[in-house]
């Protein structure tokens, strides 16, 4: 019997070592999400008014995700890339968790980081939650991620982190936590550049490890602060773009150059420490900008129509780009539709986790074709953009063919919002490509490349990945209308084919299949503004106020120094 209990013993070591060697050999993955970044605010689709070197290098050195689709709000978008799943399968499908409301991304999903954590990960969350911590069972540390330095909530102010909702009767709350715990460690310093540093920390403080690295660089800009100073940068950032007559539009460029310089400095701390040709590194954004209205940045999703909150392409198609030394066709443009909720799957199957059936994943697995050669075929998928029956909309893209019944705001952001200026350009663009290849991204990733970077290589998939709009033909009014497109040939969704015979079918599919979906659909989890919430109550901070008892005597919170 003793010689039997041994002989296990030893198989169990065995597998314990096999499964430590299987990690060890599964690819570091980094997530860098912005926050409500133009779709037109990277220089790679050909604007010129300020550039993006180091996002360029990383899509010119790795693959340009040229359709690749989010839900049009931060909390919807953030839920599905971490579940895999629509919103309308989370709860969260009509609108976004603000500080002082009681809910949470729906506990019943099983979460990336947790999947990833189960197959040998450190998980780290770097930045932005906004899928509820009003409980703490509801916050970073409890849903997966091992390690989290950032904020719970929307957004927070740049260099005091601090926000209050625009809601009545709430005041300031301090928003920013080591795991659990206040973190109060260097106010003032600039959020972009703490996060980064942060991230950079994590990089270094794993070279030597072999557990492989998971690692979301979720970050504040390029969203607005608080209502009385929402756009903010260092003052020596927003000097270097004094060409660009908008004050505004000025601040927002420093706000995404120092968002385009973390970027830099991630693919430095990997390269650095020999931990990047074993990396699977994304860059995009949560969302289209909101170009005017609430919560405006001055965001461009040019030439496309509508903004953040809507259903059009200029609120769910996004900036985006990925790098591995695993991508066969590196250095091209990828166009096949691919949505967030679809990087659960991919990145699964990049990293050779097996993932249960029982999860039931909106997303599919597009490892084989993003890592393929240039030529793959496109795989045909639907993306649910949004089906919200409070508001009354929905909008379904299924092959080339989109959907759209109903809108938002009353329409007030349907149109085509912002346009290209063309006097204010950076100076730099007229050395673009040397600009790109000198980006700290550049100079890490060329090594890597079976041909160099010329310039004629940058211009012409600058040129490719630039989206051109035809004639108008029929515009559609979605107040009075069902909306019909073949978005492949029409991205500007200037021709409505909803009255064509001819579509007539597909139409009649896609209303079809939007019932199904709505029939499938969790009630959404929104619950009202609580008054315990109210950080006077908790110390000054925003805490999870459903279980602390509130203070009898509500602090005076509109100063710097509380809670720290």
């Amino acid at each position: 019997m003793r010689g039997l209990s041994a002989f296990l013993l030893l198989l169990c070591l065995q597998r314990v070592k096999s499964d430590e060697s299987a990690a060890a050999r599964r690819p570091n993955i980094i997530i860098i999400m912005a926050d409500d970044m133009g779709f037109d605010d990277v220089s790679f689709r050909g604007g010129r008014e300020f550039l993006t070197p180091n996002i360029d290098a990383l899509a010119y050195h790795g693959r340009l995700l040229d359709r690749l689709y989010a839900p049009a709000m931060c909390t919807p978008s953030r839920g599905a890339l971490l579940s895999g799943r629509y919103p309308i399968h989370t709860g969260t499908q009509h609108f976004v968790i603000s500080n002082e409301e009681p809910w949470a991304l729906t506990l019943n999903a099983t979460l990336m980081p947790e999947i990833f954590k189960e197959a040998g990960y450190s998980t780290n969350l770097v930045g932005k939650w906004h899928l509820g911590f009003s409980r703490p069972e509801y916050t970073p540390t409890r849903r997966g991620f091992d390690y989290h330095f950032g904020y719970w909530g929307a957004y927070i102010d740049y260099f005091q982190r601090r926000s209050k909702m625009p809601v009545a009767n709430y005041s300031l709350g301090y928003d920013f936590r080591r795991n659990m715990e206040l973190e109060c460690r260097d106010r003032g310093v600039y959020v972009t550049d703490l996060l980064t540093a942060e991230a950079e920390r994590l990089i270094k403080d794993h070279a030597d490890k072999e557990q492989p690295l998971f690692l979301m660089l979720s970050h504040l800009a390029a969203h607005t602060a608080n209502e009385d100073d929402p756009l903010q940068a260092p003052e020596e950032e927003i000097q270097k773009f004094s060409y660009i007559k908008d004050p505004n539009r000025r601040k927002y460029a420093a706000m995404i150059s120092k968002l385009d310089q973390s970027v830099g400095r991630i693919i430095t701390a990997l390269s650095s420490t020999d931990q990047l040709e074993n990396s699977i590194v994304i860059f995009y954004s949560d969302n289209g900008a909101p170009s005017v209205g609430m919560f405006s940045n001055t965001g461009s999703n040019f030439p496309l129509r509508g903004q953040k909150n809507t259903p059009w392409e200029g609120g769910v198609r996004v900036a985006g780009a990925i790098w591995s030394s695993g991508l066969q066709a590196r250095g091209s443009i990828f166009r096949q539709p691919l949505y967030v909720a679809d990087w659960l799957p991919t990145l699964s199957r990049a990293a050779d986790i097996e993932l249960d059936s029982s999860l039931k994943l909106d997303g599919i697995d597009l490892w084989p074709e993003l890592s393929g050669s240039a030529d793959a075929p496109h795989v045909p998928r639907e993306i649910l953009h949004i089906l919200d029956d409070v508001w009354r909309l929905s909008a379904l893209q299924m092959g080339q063919w989109k959907y759209v019944n109903g809108t938002t705001a009353s329409g007030r952001y349907d149109s085509v919002l912002t346009y290209r200026e063309l006097d204010d350009l950076d100076p730099r663009d007229s050395r673009y490509a040397v600009t790109v290849r000198n980006s700290a991204t550049s100079r890490a990733l060329s090594r890597y490349d079976l041909r160099r970077l010329t310039q004629q290589r940058i211009s012409l998939t600058r040129r490719l990945a630039a989206v051109r709009c035809g004639d108008l033909q029929r515009s559609c009014n979605p107040l009075l209308e069902e909306c019909l497109y073949d978005i492949l040939s029409d991205p500007c969704e200037q021709n409505n084919l909803v009255y064509s015979e001819r579509h007539s079918d597909v139409l009649t599919a896609l209303r079809r299949r939007v019932q199904e979906l709505r029939a499938s659909a969790s009630r959404p989890g929104n619950r009202a503004s609580m008054p315990e919430a109210d950080p006077t109550l908790h110390t000054c901070a925003w805490e999870s106020f459903e279980v602390l008892k509130p203070r009898i005597v509500p602090l005076e919170c509109d100063y710097v120094g509380v809670p720290c």
